[in-house]
């Protein structure tokens, strides 16, 4: 059995991690942590957890959290990075939730989350930990840098396309939408319900923080820097992301459909649809599942992808768990073959 740790576990990536890692048949949770809440059951907290976790949170100590053989940091950003060198130390392998590792360049990262990086020594060691093209790295790793939601649904959209040199780089559009629990569990006026029901939103139109990570990214599988306009919006739902991705199409001969089912067809969190389908969110609610759909409308020069996930599973908690699983030679499905949640 793995011996797993949850630091930061009241927030609801967290919950999530929690939620799918007790129904883990290899896994042993040994701690979650919380500054705040240390001493509290975690069922009493979220008593969805009731009769399947009996621990308190914790300090997120290091004697604490050095016996584990995985943590999970599912903490704001700046967290993670004050404690890996020591932990790595330690010999636990650490899959980092948030940004601390996601981008290659600490300059680049430090202009975007406007803190300077503690350890920029390990990020290129840390391997980015989207399975779908990084499997193999993922495998032999200790640091595993999650991807972003927007991210995830954005490049498993476009990589396909770049791949195949079927697209011009140059011009790339990616409209995504997400329901307010990507925004984190935290009381704050934009997320509350009065907020956010009957009204939908841009936002980070001028610059959104994922928008380095992708095109860092996507432009490992381009002859050309890719250039990207990212646009996010809020719409008023708890979980999902919807987005919808344009480009121009240099071979328009291409079997577009044909691409995609072939690139993915060994994927196990990777559904392209039949053609003429349209993926909803509600379709991968509560699944570490990614759903794709692939047009060209009016047989033009642009095609046009829609790709659907739970911005909480395979947008955050079940792809560590993927990472997880491969990380430490278990299948990669293990713990992750659930069904979505209709209606």
């Amino acid at each position: 059995m793995l011996k797993v740790g949850i630091v930061g576990g009241t927030g609801y990536t967290g919950v999530e991690l929690l939620r799918l890692l007790v129904q883990h048949p290899e896994v042993s949770i040994q701690a979650v942590t919380s500054r705040s809440e240390a001493g509290m059951p975690v069922a009493q907290m979220f008593p969805n957890l009731r009769g399947h976790l009996s621990l308190p949170f914790t300090d997120p100590s290091l004697e604490n959290l050095a016996s584990c053989d995985v943590l999970f940091f599912a903490t704001p950003n700046g967290t993670a990075m004050k404690s890996v060198p020591q932990l790595l130390q330690a010999g636990v392998k650490i899959i980092d939730l948030a940004a601390d590792f996601r981008l290659k360049n600490a300059a680049i990262w430090e202009k975007w989350y406007g803190m300077p990086h503690t350890c920029p020594e390990y990020l290129e060691e840390a391997v980015y930990g989207l399975p779908e093209l990084n499997r193999a790295q993922i495998a032999q790793a200790r640091l595993v840098a999650n991807p972003g939601c927007y991210p995830t649904a954005v490049q498993l959209g476009f990589i396909p396309l770049l791949e195949a040199g079927a697209i011009d780089a140059h011009h790339l559009i990616a409209d995504a939408k997400s329901g307010v629990s990507g925004a984190g569990r935290k009381a704050e006026i934009g997320a509350l319900m009065g907020e956010t029901g009957e009204s939908f939103k841009a936002y980070g139109v001028a610059g959104h923080r994922h928008l380095p990570e992708i095109t860092q990214g996507l432009n490992v599988h381009s002859t050309h820097p890719v250039g990207l306009t990212f646009v996010p919006h809020l719409v008023p739902m708890i979980r999902g992301i919807e987005a919808t991705l344009y480009a121009r199409l240099t071979m328009p001969e291409l079997d577009l459909q044909a691409l995609f089912e072939q690139r993915y067809a060994n994927e196990p969190f990777v559904d392209v649809m039949p053609a003429g389908s349209l993926p909803e969110t509600r379709s991968v609610r509560g699944v570490n599942m990614c759903r794709l759909a692939v047009y060209r409308p009016q047989q033009g020069d642009t095609v046009v992808v829609s790709a659907v996930i739970d911005n909480l599973v395979k947008g955050a908690a079940g792809q560590a768990i993927q990472n997880m699983n491969l990380m430490c030679g278990l299948p990669e499905t293990m713990g992750l073959q659930a069904v979505g949640l209709l209606p």
